[in-house]
């Protein structure tokens, strides 16, 4: 199983670069890992939020591939302790043979076709992050999960 992570724009922020090139730097060594990063909507100024939720869909919608489980980060998914999303990934490897495929929307969220192309969604926290910075928690928890069920010491209960 491949697990992809897709995003809407690019990051300028430096710091967010450096956690997402540490933490996908370290992810490799556990699991095939691959980040897509769409292009951000240009001319936003004359959409309506919906509009532009449906634009984004319809670049998220053309990431994806036949057979991908995807999940969509999402504030009223499913909520998990680290050592949970742990054991979640864990029974995705064994049942998902191709792409599990995690995705943040963009500063709106995400449009009703995502939303139907998804197979679950799932919750970091009950707070608001921005899509920008919820890239680093998420690839932060997936880090966290491989040392988990490797028993590696990075994890403290």
């Amino acid at each position: 199983m491949k697990i992809v992570f897709v995003v809407i724009g690019k990051t300028d922020a430096r710091w967010i670069n450096d956690g997402i090139a540490e933490y996908t730097g370290r992810l490799v060594h556990y699991i095939p890992f691959e980040m897509t990063v769409i292009p951000d909507i240009r001319r936003t100024a004359n959409l309506t939020e919906k509009q532009q939720k449906e634009k984004e869909g319809e670049s998220i919608l053309k990431t994806l591939q036949a057979g991908d489980h995807v999940v969509l980060l999402d504030d009223k998914g499913k909520d998990f302790t680290s050592i949970d999303f742990a054991t979640y990934i864990e029974k995705k490897r064994h049942t998902i043979p191709k792409r599990l495929v995690f995705i943040v929307g963009g500063p709106y969220g995400f449009s009703e076709a995502v939303y139907q192309a998804a197979s679950e969604k799932i919750s970091l926290s009950r707070m608001t992050f921005s899509h920008q910075l919820i890239r680093v928690v998420f690839l932060e928890q997936l880090y966290r999960a491989m040392t988990i069920l490797r028993n590696e010491p990075y994890h403290h209960e």
